[in-house]
């Protein structure tokens, strides 16, 4: 749509972004624009609605009254906006398109490289746009409509999504070989109740599902390190800082000279990989087809049901 006059769906695209990441670099740089267009643009919306949206007085910039209001209502028009645009390139039959997928950094690099080299095969017009966060942050995303397609650590939180699962494993204990658990065959959670954890950090599902299962088991984990990295994580036990509990997908690459990888038990505690999006917004051709295709594939490689 062009410039000119009057309101324009993008600068709603652009005040939503701004909202949704409380910053107008961030924003700009999501949208592939630059930082004066897009404070211009809110500018032009303020005046044009007469009102002011942001409060820009603080260290972070944050929604005023008015703003969270125009939030709202901003949220539905451009959700009608795109459904519209999404059903007419189908009518349109192109075959092209845009999809935002959301994955958490180790479920990237394990599950979706060859996955995503296929689907490209397969329709060469349609782009993909990745974006690695934790499995909550991809959750909000995709609830949000600012994702269409995330990965998450199943289950979801909410009942607005439509699942598939695709990975069901269970977490493995990783210490460093000279341990004195190391050559156990399998270790209960309450075995670790004086161990040093390297955790995920807060964003990741399973921060708060191991912190969870280690006070059922009856102590508070000491928790010496956090990261977003699996293989930072792996490098602080195999460097004998501390014990770590990691999926069996990425324990199957790990060194066995240099860390031990034994079955946690009582509890087992499962990790289960789904793709999610939302129930009730209409998914566009690319959208639609990247599940279909991602759900044959992954049905095949991973044995799923």
């Amino acid at each position: 749509m062009e410039e000119g006059a009057g309101l324009d769906i993008r600068h709603l695209q652009y005040f939503l972004e701004v909202a949704r990441l409380r910053s107008f670099t961030k924003a700009a740089q999501s949208m592939f624009i630059t930082q004066p267009t897009i404070s211009k643009t809110i500018k032009s919306l303020e005046d044009e609605l007469g009102v002011t949206l942001f409060d820009r007085t603080g260290k972070r910039i944050e929604l005023t009254d008015a703003g969270k209001v125009i939030e709202l209502q901003a949220q539905a028009i451009v959700k009608s906006f795109q459904s519209l645009s999404s059903e007419l390139s189908d009518l349109m039959n192109l075959k092209k398109g845009h999809i935002r997928i959301g994955l958490p950094p180790m479920v990237g690099s394990s599950f979706f490289p060859r996955v995503i080299g296929e689907f490209h095969k397969a329709y060469p017009d349609v782009t993909i746009q990745l974006f690695e966060d934790g499995a909550k942050k991809v959750e909000r995303d995709v609830g949000a409509g600012a994702l269409d397609i995330g990965v998450i650590v199943l289950p979801a939180s909410g009942d607005m999504f439509e699942t598939f699962l695709f990975v069901e494993e269970k977490l493995n204990l990783l210490v460093h070989p000279t341990h004195a658990l190391a050559e156990r065959k399998e270790v209960s959670l309450s075995a670790l109740a004086e161990e040093a954890f390297v955790l995920f950090r807060k964003d990741f599902t399973l921060h708060d599902r191991i912190i969870a299962e280690c006070i059922r088991a009856g102590f508070q984990p000491r928790v010496v390190y956090e990261s977003s990295q699996w293989d930072l994580i792996s490098e602080m036990v195999a460097a004998n800082l501390g014990v770590a509990l990691l999926p069996e997908a990425i324990c199957r690459d790990l060194d066995s000279e240099r860390l031990r990888v034994l079955p946690l038990v009582d509890p087992v505690i499962p990790w289960h990989l789904g793709m999610i999006w939302q129930k009730d917004r209409y998914l566009s051709f690319a959208a639609r087809e990247w599940i279909s295709f991602t759900q044959k594939l992954l049905r095949t490689e991973y044995g799923s049901k």
